[in-house]
C-alpha cells in the first residue's frame, strides 16, 4: 500500500498537459497497439512496471486452501475448508464524472448467497486510467474497505474476494484482481466481462471459439496462449447469457479452483458478488450524496 501511494504523489506531479496526454492514451498496451508516447509516459510506465514485477514477485497461484463448496462438491477432502463468505469488490462511476466514484465491498454468505456485510465509501481517483496499470487508480480504496472489515467485523471477513477486473488474464500477468490480493494479503479471483488481447489470443478468436463450443452452463474452455501458458477460462455462466465471462486467478489459488468457485456463485452472467458489488453501489450513488470535501 505505501508503495501504491508512493507511485500516486510521483504522477500527481506531472504537469497538466502530459496528464491530459496520459487520460488519453488507454489504448497504449493490452492488444490496442502503441502510439506516440510521451517521455512523461516513459517515464512512468517503468516505474510502474517496476512496481508490478516487485509485486508480483509475492503472487501465489496455487491452493493455500483446498475448499469445499457445499451444493457443488459431493463430498470434501480431509483437508478442505469450507466455503462460508465470498466478497466483491467493485468501483462504479458518477455519471460525466470520470473521477467520482463509489468504492463497494460486499460479502455474501455461502452457498446461500444472501448479503452479510457491504460497505460503501465515496472516493476520488486523482490518478488517470492507463490500460494495463488499472491497479495504480482503483487498488487502495479497495484495500481500505477490505482493512476496515477486517479490524470492524472479522468474523464475516470473506474467504474469497472476487474482483470487477483480471488477475492474471494481464499482458505482464499481473492485473487489478491479483494486485489486491498481494497487497491486501487475500484470496482473490479476476472477473472479466470483456477480453483483452494477450500472448497471441486475440478477442475474435477467443468470442468464435466461445460461440462454438459454449452451449449451456457452465461450459469453460481454457484460454491458452501461444507460450502454452494457461491465463484463464472462459465460462458460459447461466443457459441465459451466450456472451462469456473471463475467469483467472486473482492470488491464492489455482486456476481451477476459481473455475469452480466461480460456477457456484452465478445467478446470472456475472458472478453474485461482483454483481451485487456494482448494482448495490449503483444505488448508493443514486440515492446518496457525495460530500463536499470528496
Amino acid at each position: 500500500l505505501l508503495m501504491l501511494r508512493q507511485v500516486s504523489a510521483a504522477i500527481t506531479k506531472l504537469p497538466f498537459p502530459a496528464l491530459c496526454w496520459l487520460m488519453e492514451s488507454e489504448s497504449v498496451d493490452e492488444g490496442h497497439g502503441k502510439g506516440q508516447q510521451s517521455p512523461e509516459y516513459e517515464k512512468y510506465s517503468q516505474l510502474w512496471e517496476k512496481t508490478q514485477l516487485e509485486l508480483k514477485q509475492k503472487l501465489v497461484t496455487s491452493d493455500t486452501t483446498p475448499w469445499f463448496l457445499e451444493h457443488y462438491h459431493e463430498t470434501p477432502s480431509a483437508k478442505a475448508e469450507a466455503l462460508k463468505f465470498v466478497g466483491g469488490v467493485d468501483i462504479s462511476f458518477v455519471k460525466d464524472d470520470p473521477n467520482l466514484a463509489c468504492a463497494a465491498l460486499v460479502v455474501l454468505s455461502y452457498p446461500e448467497l444472501e448479503v452479510v456485510y457491504e460497505q460503501f465509501k465515496w472516493v476520488n481517483l486523482t490518478l488517470p486510467y492507463i490500460s494495463g496499470f488499472l491497479a495504480f487508480r482503483e487498488c487502495e480504496f479497495l484495500v481500505e474497505l477490505i482493512n476496515e472489515l477486517r479490524t470492524n467485523k472479522p468474523d464475516l471477513m470473506p474467504q474469497i474476494i472476487m474482483v470487477d477486473g483480471n488477475g492474471v488474464l494481464h499482458p505482464r500477468g499481473f492485473g487489478l484482481a491479483s494486485h489486491l490480493g498481494v497487497v491486501a494479503d487475500v484470496c482473490t479471483i479476476g472477473i472479466g466481462k470483456t477480453f483483452l488481447h494477450v500472448d497471441g489470443l486475440s478477442k475474435a478468436d477467443v468470442i468464435a471459439k466461445a460461440k462454438e463450443d459454449l452451449h449451456a452452463k457452465g461450459d469453460s474452455f481454457a484460454l491458452v496462449g501461444t507460450s502454452g501458458t494457461t491465463w484463464g477460462y472462459a465460462l458460459r455462466s447461466t443457459d441465459n447469457a451466450p456472451n462469456p465471462i473471463f475467469v483467472s486467478v486473482g492470488h491464492n489459488i489455482s486456476p481451477t479452483t476459481a473455475l469452480d468457485v466461480v460456477k457456484a456463485v452465478c445467478k446470472f452472467r456475472v458472478p453474485e458478488p461482483v454483481r451485487i458489488a456494482d448494482t448495490h453501489s449503483r444505488e448508493f450513488i443514486r440515492t446518496t450524496a457525495p460530500p463536499n470535501n470528496t
